[in-house]
């Protein structure tokens, strides 16, 4: 099934996992569930999302079968109903202003009763969250790729303590990492993307607190 689709999502409800997805703003400012900044890799369509209205997106049918269309987050939600926990991705750029990204976000979930929380990459987002809208869980994503020297570690752990987050999604591919041992054992829980294999999933075990899954991720 497309990635980000209605159809995924309902097959994920009906297997009883929580669902983790990406969002990104329209021409609009309506926040968009899809992965990518480009509609060429997901789509027959190219060009930037950010230069198509919400009107424009849902109507665009995402490659992969299922006859599926862009959906809004708005739609996620009132899919999701609260029958699973939903984990939600905020795709976002550093020249962006984060603001009102993070605010259409904010309305959509407005009376959403559904287990939820917010995170991001960029650390503006997560802080932006404990400052507007401290009951809503919000997480920063870490990777720790290509950026592993003292420079990268000094970046991480300010963007940390910027985001002031509930918790961190950490790639797998760097645990065991000492910085997110460090952050477990101060009470932060640690999530840990991509698990796609059977020795990802073992290391998920052994040093996160859950995985963010796909196909043999899943055991």
């Amino acid at each position: 099934m497309p990635e980000n689709s209605l159809a995924a999502f309902s097959a994920a409800i009906e297997a009883g996992h929580g669902i983790e997805c990406d969002v990104q703003r329209a021409r609009d400012g309506t926040p968009m569930v899809f992965h990518d900044w480009e509609l060429d890799r997901l789509t027959d369509e190219e060009g930037p999302v950010a230069k198509r209205d919400a009107r424009s997106l849902a109507g665009i049918t995402l490659k992969g079968g299922e006859q599926q269309r862009i959906p809004t987050l708005a739609d996620l939600l009132e899919l999701v109903a609260g029958r699973v926990p939903l984990l939600i991705e905020v795709k976002s750029r550093k020249e962006a202003r984060v603001s009102a990204h993070c605010l259409a976000i904010r309305r959509a979930l407005e009376g959403y009763r559904g287990a939820h929380g917010v995170m991001s990459f960029d650390p503006r987002v997560a802080h932006w969250f404990a400052a507007h809208s401290p009951t809503t869980l919000r997480g920063l994503v870490v990777s720790e790729q290509d950026d592993k020297a003292l420079p990268g570690r000094i970046r991480r752990s300010l963007a940390i303590r910027h985001a002031q987050p509930d918790f961190l999604a950490w790639d797998v591919r760097d645990l065991p990492s000492r910085l997110a041992a460090a952050q477990r054992r101060k009470g932060r829980p640690v999530a840990t993307w991509t698990v796609r294999t059977e020795e990802q999933r073992a290391r998920a075990e052994r040093y996160a607190d859950a995985p963010i899954a796909e196909g043999h991720g899943f055991g």
